[in-house]
């Protein structure tokens, strides 16, 4: 009898094969409606689309959101307005392999990448050289630190870096603290539980998808490995730094995430939200989002 996982393999192409040409579904009103008000610009070869609002005058600040995982610049919505009115412009993106953008396979998803990708949009709206605020979110966060990182040593000037909680209800990302600090590794813990149980009727689709999913999933291991390079980032930063946080968080959990929080960033200032608030406070509770954020923003 020949070895399980080579029967799941042999299952999985053909799963694999269907899945990746079943038509997308219909998309609602209200995605349409994001969809067309939007645009694309080329990086590498690879479409990427935007949002791009003019907001308040008398403003020149420029504010661009970081979408998490596995979402989109959609996550937004309901604070884009109310960014309008205080920012000159709001810009947000959906990343290569995410949303409207392309979605190329096979292909090697970083953190770098996506980086480089922010980049390549700042440079393609003509504002290298304007002052820009960050808002990110999750996997978002993490492409903040690599900008942080890189914009010590460049023209880019980021003068507030604003964080919301980085952990999602589907356990597949981390935060600022990542596998291999020996705290909040939730998600690496939930990976090896789903790997090594029992192989079910539905082992083969599972498989397929998660093959599907793989080469953008490695951002958990990139977490990993370059950990110092990314909670250096925010260490030795002079930007200011404001953390959104929800405490009903489920891999962060409070008060011990904000402590940890707190003693590695001691510079940095934090909004803690409502006791029911989650890991989607600017859906959850956009009220109190905006409220939080812009009195952080509105105190320099």
């Amino acid at each position: 009898m020949k070895e399980w996982w080579v029967q799941v393999g042999l299952l999985s192409v053909p799963l694999l094969a269907v899945y990746l040409h079943i038509p997308p579904p219909k998309l609602s009103p209200a995605l349409l409606s994001w969809r067309s008000s939007g645009g694309y610009f080329t990086y590498k070869d690879q479409n990427i689309f935007y949002r791009d609002s003019t907001g308040a005058v008398g403003s020149s600040d420029i504010v661009i959101l970081l979408h998490g995982f596995p979402t989109s610049s959609y996550d937004w919505y309901k604070i884009w307005e109310g960014l309008t009115q205080r920012f000159h412009r709001v810009i947000a993106l959906d990343f290569v392999g995410f949303g409207f953008s392309d979605k190329p396979r096979p292909h090697h998803y970083s953190i770098f990448e996506q980086a480089s990708i922010v980049e390549g949009l700042v440079r393609h709206l003509g504002l290298r050289h304007q002052r820009i605020n960050l808002l990110s979110h999750d996997y978002g966060d993490t492409v903040a630190q690599e900008l942080l990182h890189r914009w010590k040593r460049s023209t880019f000037f980021c003068p507030r870096l604003v964080f919301e909680p980085w952990t999602n209800t589907v356990a597949l990302n981390a935060g600022v603290f990542f596998p291999g600090s020996g705290q909040f590794s939730g998600p690496t813990r939930s990976l090896r539980r789903q790997s090594t149980g029992t192989c079910g009727r539905r082992c083969g689709l599972m498989t397929a998808i998660s093959l599907f999913l793989f080469s953008i999933l490695q951002y958990i291991n990139q977490r990993k490995k370059h950990r110092d390079r990314w909670v250096g980032a925010l260490m030795s930063t002079s930007v200011p730094l404001h953390l959104i946080y929800g405490p009903l968080d489920p891999v962060n959990p409070h008060p011990e995430f904000l402590q940890l929080y707190k003693k590695v960033l001691p510079m940095s200032t934090v909004s803690v939200l409502d006791d029911h608030i989650s890991h989607y406070p600017q859906l959850e509770d956009p009220t109190g989002f905006l409220n939080a954020y812009l009195n952080f923003i509105n105190s320099f």
